[in-house]
């Protein structure tokens, strides 16, 4: 019964990661996974713990590279948003020190 409900929070994990991020995946890959996630649906419907504790093995192993498609994709955007937050703080920097400051110009009208 515990290999049932395991297999079963698997494979809703895994059904809500490839809906968010299926499209990230290549074809043949998402294939793999639903295949897996069809194969485990079956399996539950047994009482044959090794059968569900194999499909569990396969899915959780589609599943981490799944995981590790999401996580690549995570640090990507991450690169990306601090590449643009380091151009808008060097441009501000430029434009601070290119300005002049209040002082400085009272000081030259004087």
């Amino acid at each position: 019964m515990t290999s049932r409900n395991q297999l079963d929070s698997l494979v809703h994990s895994v059904q809500k990661s490839l809906k968010e991020y299926g499209d990230k995946l290549a074809a043949d890959e998402r294939a793999k996974i639903e295949a897996a996630l069809k194969d485990a649906e079956e399996a539950m419907k047994t009482d044959d713990k090794e059968k569900i504790d194999a499909k569990a093995q396969v899915l959780s192993q589609l599943a981490q590279k799944l995981g590790e498609k999401m996580y690549a994709e995570a640090q990507q955007a991450q690169a990306h948003r601090t590449a643009a937050t380091q151009k808008h703080r060097s441009r501000q920097m430029r434009l601070t020190s290119s300005t002049p400051s209040l002082t400085e110009v009272k000081d030259k009208k004087g």
